[in-house]
This record gives C-alpha cells, structure tokens and sequence, in this order.
C-alpha cells in the first residue's frame, strides 16, 4: 500500500526521459571515448527525477538566485549530467564531444567543472568534497533566510572518506532540514564491491544514530524515487529539523546487461560492437525499470 498518491502520467514521463538518457549517455561516452559509464548508468533515474520535475531548476537559467542546488560529489560521472543538460536545451551532442577535454578549446570533462559548464555548481573528481560543500550551501541559505533546497549525491565508495563522516555529523548538529544527501547504493566501487573494500552497512542506522532521517528506496524505480522526492520537508531554511538522506539502491550498469553488477565497467571507453549491444539493452529493459 503506497502512502503517497504519486501521478502515473508523471512516473511513465520520467521513465521515458531515463530511457532517453541512458541512450544519449551509452552514445556520448562512445563518441569521446572514455567515462565511468557503471557509476552513470546506475544515476540515472534519481537524475531525471529531479531535473525533470522535483528541482526548482532551469538549465538555461542556471545561476537563478531561487534556484534548488544540485551537487555530484561523485564528479566523475559527469556524462549523466551533460546527457540530461543537451536534453533540457543547453547543448547538442555534437558541441560536447567537439568541446570534450581538447586542450584549445575544452568546456566538458570527466570531471565537473563549474568553470567551463555554468549548470555544475561543484567542481568535482576527488571524492568525499561534495557533501561538505552541498552543507556549506544548505547554511548559506539558512543565514540569506532563502528557501532553496540544497541536493548532494555521493557514490557508497565514497563514504570510505572520512571528510563525509564529519559534514554528516555537522549537518545534524546543525539540524539542516534544507540539506538532501542522496547516496548511490551500487554496491561497487572501482577495485571491487564495497563490502570487501570497506564495508559501510548497516547504513541505514549508522545514519540514524549520527541524527539524520534516512529513507531507503529503489533507486531504480522511478515510482520510488518520486515517493521519495514528494515526501520530502518543506526546505524552510529558519526550521531546525534533522537531514534527510537518501539511502538509493542501484545497480551498477543499470540497463546494460553485460555492465550490471560488474566492476569492470567502472571506468573506460566503449567499442562501436560494445555500444551497439548496449543501445538494445536499453530497449529490451525498458519494462524491466
């Protein structure tokens, strides 16, 4: 029995959309030749949800000063977010890999760079920045009084970082209700499964005993994560009311069956065969999602 009553017209569109960007993103890493397509495909639904409906965000106004901040700590999945930016308008396909990592004229690359890409809010890459940061945001609008939410995303791997350990303390101590941290559960990392490098279960009351409220989805399923998103807060910057993370449960590769669940895709390139397979997955999982 589901608690929240969720628009399946909206669940169904956003479905679409992750389709969609799963193509473009298997596409663009295929034509630039390198990514982390693992760690992006497995993004992918949260993704959508919330630059599609649930921020108050608009990628051709990217500095709006109302604006709801989205932070990837985990910045080397950036592809995900630049599918989704040439979705919304901001790019062709065709002007990011023109502009990708070329030293005379580089906007795009691996990494997030808010120098050259005005829709990132964090340079990122290496990890365990982010969710101090997204913090550092979440006070600013409590101090400005603005009632703008602040989203990070971190990768599981990521929380091997102790730097995350202490903003997740802080933000508590704080009681930011503004802040969202989500964190993408894929279960592996780039030498193996998180468990075996460093396990970091049980999550969910690691998180509750340092004070946050902790929701725990499939971050794979589009109905769960629009639950998730519309039973958030009100993001009053003045209330004190604990964090909230995102606990998202995804698989690696998502989409993809040769890339699910499997590590060695957590980095590199994709050969045209590789990437035509790929595409039609993509289409063969669709109902699966």
């Amino acid at each position: 029995m589901y608690k929240y009553n969720i628009d399946m017209d909206l669940v169904r569109f956003l479905e679409e959309k992750a389709l969609k960007i799963r193509k473009d993103l298997v596409t663009f890493v295929y034509r630039i030749g390198m990514g982390h397509l693992g760690g992006e495909l497995s993004m992918v639904e949260v993704a959508v949800a919330l630059y599609y409906h649930y921020m108050n965000y608009d990628v051709m106004d990217p500095k709006k000063q109302d604006r709801d901040r989205f932070v990837l700590s985990k910045g080397h999945c950036s592809e995900t977010l630049y599918s989704i930016f040439a979705d919304l308008g901001a790019y062709t396909q065709d002007y990011m890999v023109e502009h990708f990592e070329v030293l005379d004229k580089t906007k795009f690359g691996m990494h997030t760079n808010r120098k050259y890409v005005p829709q990132i809010e964090l340079s990122a890459g290496s990890l365990g920045h982010g969710l101090s940061v997204a913090l550092g945001m979440a006070l600013a609008a409590r101090k400005q009084k603005k009632g703008w939410r602040t989203f990070v995303m971190v990768g599981d791997g990521e929380l091997n970082e102790g730097s995350n350990w202490e903003a997740i303390m802080a933000a508590a101590h704080y009681r930011l209700a503004n802040l969202v941290l989500i964190i993408d559960k894929n279960k592996l990392q780039m030498t193996g499964t998180t468990e075996q490098v460093m396990n970091i279960d049980p999550l969910d009351k690691k998180l509750e005993a340092f004070g946050w409220q902790v929701k725990d989805i499939d971050g794979n399923n589009m109905y769960s994560i629009c639950e998730a998103l519309q039973s958030l807060p009100p993001a009053d910057p003045i209330s004190r009311r604990k964090p909230v993370a995102i606990i998202s449960n995804t698989l690696k590769g998502k989409g993809v069956d040769f890339m699910e669940g499997n590590a060695k895709w957590h980095g590199g390139g994709i050969a045209k065969e590789q990437c035509d397979e790929a595409l039609c997955c993509i289409d063969d999982n669709r109902k699966c999602w």
